[in-house]
């Protein structure tokens, strides 16, 4: 009986299972669901990233877009960024403001640490760093 609750247990834990995001300190300041719910800290939700691009605000109002090649977009389709496949991270003007490692590792554009995100996609780490405020 043991083993079937430790069992269920960790299926419903693996199920529900969220990226943390820290800062340069190690601190939690959030979270991101493997459905692309953004939350604070305190596990408010703050926004969404949907698997088809689309970055919404907690109202499901829609704020942004990932476009498939990396192109980072605001609600109105005006680019505003870009994440290479590499992690580099750039501006509308293609000015390197960071970058985002295999590791999870978050760089701004001298090298220093502002943060990690250990197992969130790329793209998706960039959105929460670089371009859209979840507050």
């Amino acid at each position: 009986m043991k083993k079937l609750l430790a069992i269920i247990f960790l299926g419903l834990s693996l199920g529900s299972s969220a990226q943390t995001i820290q800062n340069n300190s190690y601190s939690t300041t959030g979270y991101v669901k493997e459905d692309g719910t953004i939350q604070n800290s305190s596990y408010s939700t703050k926004g969404y990233i949907k698997k088809d691009g689309t970055i919404q605000n907690s109202s499901y109002g829609t704020i942004g877009y990932i476009k498939s090649d990396g192109t980072i977009q605001n609600s109105s389709y005006s680019t505003v960024g870009y994440v290479k496949k590499d992690g580099t991270v750039q501006n509308s003007s293609y000015s390197t403001i960071g970058y985002v490692k295999d590791d999870g590792t978050v760089q701004n554009s001298s090298y220093s640490t502002i943060g990690y995100a250990k197992g969130v996609d790329k793209e998706w780490a960039a959105v929460v760093f670089f371009f859209f405020k979840f507050n």
